[in-house]
């Protein structure tokens, strides 16, 4: 059994020390772009100034004649681009396939004093970040790297979702979660071909009227990812990881992609993931705080004084437990304008 006390030392000899907190950045919407693609890849510039995290895709949707076409474009985007205040991350081909290797090997190497965050798909348990924390440790000693890489892991499979606690406390490096729900979908034989988002198949109905069996009786739609989401929230904040909604495939019923968005910003969720740029203003809307919750946030804190003890407000009861209700809204809010100006008008800081 590995000491607790080693948890925090360097996994190879010259490695930077882990990070003891996960740093929270501005993180809204995960962009994905493909770097084998020279129309995309020329927008990345752009984009960097309108997305809190742009990420080269290496794994899905970029086919198998293209991988290292896609690899060697992202080590040039990097060493090329100026982020500015935008993280550069990368999801690297899963640990099974035979690209995976050469995508770690090779960005930690060449690029990774400019990356961020190593996005890890198809995540089944501890064991697999175990083998890239040492993996990553080594390169980073290697390249001389002075500040660790941090790790995100998709929740896709089903055993992916039955070891999630012990995959969020895996390792230093883990820095949040995000649910894959296409491919968890079919590791878990669900019968849906829909990526994210409802199912108009997933409904209750009402009881028949026994004065009228044969009278029209309403449905519901339900939420088909409601338990993956809730327990990823979960085991995210126990072990002090952030967690993010994945995809929402029709790009566009932006409707309901926003509505997606929101049960998971609602639920406790950062950001998502945006397929395409219309995707972008929609995860930037969402995931900031509105304006009105902010401004009643503060006050409340403003007149629950130390926060013990109850008050009135507006007819509301307010007590220590709405007050910490309050300060997560509120540190959300300052973080975000911190780099917005907009914002920082807006919710009056």
């Amino acid at each position: 059994m590995r000491s607790a006390k080693d948890f925090f030392k360097p996994l190879a000899l010259g490695a930077p020390t882990p990070v003891r907190e996960i740093p929270f950045r501005p993180s809204r919407m995960i962009h994905f772009f493909d770097p084998s693609n020279p129309k995309m890849a020329s927008k990345v510039g752009d984009l960097a100034k309108q997305c809190d995290v742009l990420l080269g895709n290496l794994e899905d949707a970029i086919q198998a004649d293209k991988k290292i076409e896609a690899r060697k474009g992202l080590v040039q985007i990097a060493r090329n681009t100026d982020f500015g205040s935008c993280q550069l991350w990368t999801r690297v081909n899963s640990l099974d396939s035979p690209w995976a290797l050469d995508d770690v090997v090779e960005l930690v190497t060449e690029v990774g004093d400019k990356l961020d965050v190593i996005m890890i798909p198809k995540v089944e348990g501890p064991w697999d970040i175990h083998y890239m924390d040492r993996l990553v440790a080594q390169l980073e000693a290697k390249a001389g790297l002075k500040k660790p890489l941090l790790f995100h892991a998709i929740l896709e499979t089903a055993a992916g979702v039955t070891n999630v606690e012990e995959i969020c406390g895996a390792s230093p490096r883990m820095q949040g979660l995000s649910f894959g729900p296409a491919d968890l979908a079919a590791s878990r034989r669900m019968k849906t071909t829909r990526v994210g988002g409802g199912h108009p198949g997933y409904l209750v109905r009402t009881d028949p009227d026994p004065n009228d069996p044969n009278a029209f009786r309403p449905t519901a739609q339900q939420d088909l990812w409601h338990y993956t989401l809730a327990r990823m929230v979960d085991a995210c904040n126990t072990h002090g990881l952030l967690p993010y909604y994945g995809p929402f495939g029709d790009i566009k019923d932006t409707i309901a992609c926003e509505d997606q968005f929101r049960n998971a910003f609602l639920l406790g969720c950062v950001g998502a993931w945006s397929l395409h740029p219309v995707q972008i203003e929609i995860a930037r809307k969402v995931f900031s705080p509105p304006v009105d919750e902010v401004l009643w946030a503060k006050k409340v804190l403003s007149e629950m004084g130390d926060g013990t003890g109850v008050v009135m407000i507006d007819g509301k009861m307010q007590d220590d437990a709405t007050v910490k209700q309050c300060r997560v809204m509120v540190r959300l809010a300052e973080r975000l304008a911190a780099n917005d100006p907009e914002l920082k008008k807006a919710y009056a800081f």
